[in-house]
């Protein structure tokens, strides 16, 4: 393999410089033909890289991996996890590598890293490798979420790699570029628990507050400080994610990051009609990742967080395992609270009153039970705040719950309508990743046409401002998906 010049990529790896024991240094294969199919330039500009040197051939050498750049040190990191409950002590970047780390034009540090490089010394089997599809998947959520204002990785790029990627059948295989603040999860906590070597996880919580929570280090305790920042940080996330429908579908600890990012987009997708117990993933055969479980599957994650660091906590254990009893059953309320925000200002709500969680809670049993879509419910809501209830009476096949419930809402909304209506529009989308939309776009560009793709992430990158009304093409973004996309719909891990 090659170098590229520093001026590129200005790299500053402090993970390779200061936990030692947590990664393998590691090389990416080297593909014959590699092609670009997406590309951020936005993003780009944010890292302060130049997206036409990464356009050109010798750009997309490093987007793949053939090249390394000049003060890059890519490595496969170490972490365990807890996958659907059971405890898998070694896992790893089983086929990812960090190449390093940049500080982007904000001054923020952010992560470099492939996904689809092929095997590493923690691959388990598996090939290593990634196809079109899944690849894409991620760079489609990951944009979408950015738009929406909700914590994510991103991708920079998608590279064919010009090889044949065995699955269910032959695929075409790619790499992902993907950027995150960090690469740190719970996982890696319980991997460096697992090494019984408590100076390297008191080097590993030092270092994951120094980057993402410095604000702590002059804190009493800062090391159970950091746990409960990890806790409001997830209690946030999650909300968030709740309150636009989105279901993250495998949400091992592995896959849960100590800086609040939405990480790994595998079996994701967003819910159609409103059902708490919709699950998407054809891996999870009991549900345990379903939309109504991820506040309660959030708390158990960070119940593994905290075994893994409680030593860090106090001397005494039974001291320490009481302070990180008191902040993690704080979740709970601080989810709760972050939620109930999200769900008032998705219906208007200038401010809190008692009673504000059973007029939700009543809406939400109402969408259930008449399978009304989520998404288009609230922009058809602040519609009708302007005189216009077609949307919202179409959306409802039974309209005698509807009836019932409107007065209690109508009685809450406060200011002149117009004003109130928008506000709801600034936080209720129009356009999300809709599973048929996403599915059509991947399958296209599966066959070498990226026309769909453009299309889609066009729409996803403002979703908040209508767009295309009387344009029947475009207007399909705004619907629904079709019955066999909510009713025994899969979506795969791309492994």
């Amino acid at each position: 393999m090659t170098t590229v010049e520093r001026s590129h990529f200005a790299f500053d790896n402090t993970y390779v410089r200061e936990l030692g024991g947590l990664y393998e240094a590691w090389r990416a294969n080297e593909v014959a033909d590699p092609r670009l199919l997406a590309f951020n330039d936005e993003l780009a500009d944010e890292l302060g890289l130049d997206p036409s040197f990464l356009r050109s051939p010798d750009g997309v050498a490093v987007l793949v991996g053939n090249v390394v750049p000049e003060g890059a040190e890519p490595i496969a990191q170490a972490y365990s996890g807890h996958q659907f409950g059971g405890f898998s002590p070694r896992l790893g970047d089983g086929r990812a590598l960090l190449l390093g780390e940049v500080i982007d034009v904000h001054g923020r540090r952010r992560d470099i890293h492939l996904k689809g490089s092929g095997r590493t010394p923690f691959a388990r089997g598996g090939d290593g490798k990634a196809a079109i599809g899944p690849m894409l998947r991620e760079f489609i959520m990951g944009e979408a979420m950015h738009a929406l204002g909700v914590p994510t990785t991103r991708a920079l790029a998608v590279v064919a790699t010009g090889e044949s990627i065995a699955r269910e059948s032959l695929l075409p295989g790619a790499v992902l570029t993907r950027v995150a603040s960090s690469h740190l999860r719970v996982g890696t906590f319980q991997y460096a628990a697992t090494t019984h070597d408590r100076e390297l996880l008191k080097r590993l919580a030092d270092y994951a507050i120094a980057r993402h929570y410095p604000e702590v280090t002059g804190a009493n305790n800062p090391h159970i400080a950091f746990y409960e920042r990890v806790v409001d940080t997830q209690a946030t996330l999650i909300a968030r994610w709740m309150n636009i429908g989105f279901i993250h579908g495998v949400m091992n600890t592995d896959n849960m990051t100590i800086s609040g990012e939405t990480i790994d987009y595998g079996p994701c997708a967003f819910m159609d009609a409103f059902n708490p117990e919709t699950v998407f993933s054809s891996i999870d055969h009991q549900g345990r990742y379903a939309y109504g479980n991820q506040p309660m599957i959030g708390q158990w994650n960070l119940a593994r967080l905290a075994e893994a660091i409680v030593y860090l906590f106090d001397d005494d254990t039974d001291a320490a395992v009481k302070m990180a009893t008191d902040v993690l059953v704080s979740f709970n309320e601080r989810f709760n609270g972050y939620w109930l925000t999200g769900m008032r200002a998705k219906l208007g709500f200038r401010d809190a009153h008692e009673g504000d969680v059973e007029i939700v809670n009543d809406l939400l049993a109402l969408l259930h039970a008449e399978r009304v879509d989520f998404t288009s419910f609230f922009r058809a809501l602040s519609r009708s705040l302007r005189g216009d209830s077609s949307r919202l009476d179409a959306l409802f096949p039974n309209r005698l719950g509807l009836l019932a419930w409107m007065p209690r809402w109508r009685a809450r909304v406060s200011g002149d309508a117009g004003t109130v209506a928008a506000q709801m529009d600034s936080v209720n989308p129009v356009y999300v990743p809709r599973n048929h939309l996403v599915e059509e776009a991947l399958a296209a560009a599966t066959q070498g046409d990226l026309s769909a793709l453009s299309t889609l992430l066009d729409v996803l990158a403002d979703p908040f401002t209508e767009r295309f009304e009387g344009d029947e093409r475009m207007a399909r973004y705004a619907e629904p998906a079709p019955v066999e996309y909510t009713e025994g719909y899969a979506t795969f891990c791309g492994t």
